[in-house]
């Protein structure tokens, strides 16, 4: 079995803390005037809260896309981050950091498992 599945895997998890070290502890100020203005262009908070997460499947795609050279792996690990975000959110209401990482990893790995991995 290759290890490519692993290999996105580890990068996706790479990729979401360095999003989130760089929106909230680099571009802390930018980052909440661009909510406040995402805010105030739609309707409701669920639209909000899906432009933040489509703007952060970009950033994982942009990410994954050039480490491995492929916007196929890009959008893959963007489309599978983007629906368990949305997925846990919904369902999943409070959820620590540890778990919120080990969730992710294990269904993006089994996720990638399958495509890569057989």
């Amino acid at each position: 079995m290759e290890l490519i599945w692993f290999y996105v895997a580890i990068m996706l998890a790479i990729s979401d803390v360095l999003h989130t070290t760089l929106m909230w502890k680099v571009f802390n100020n930018f980052y909440i005037i661009l909510g406040g203005l995402i805010q105030q262009s739609t309707h409701s908070a669920w639209q909000t809260w899906l432009a933040h997460e489509s703007m952060e499947a970009g950033f994982h795609f942009i990410v994954v896309s050039i480490v491995f050279l492929n916007p196929i792996i890009g959008i893959q690990a963007a489309l599978i981050h983007f629906v368990i975000d949305i997925t846990h959110t919904i369902f999943i209401r409070d959820m620590g950091v540890l778990e919120h990482r080990a969730l992710h990893f294990v269904i993006e790995s089994l996720f990638f498992m399958l495509i890569y991995g057989l």
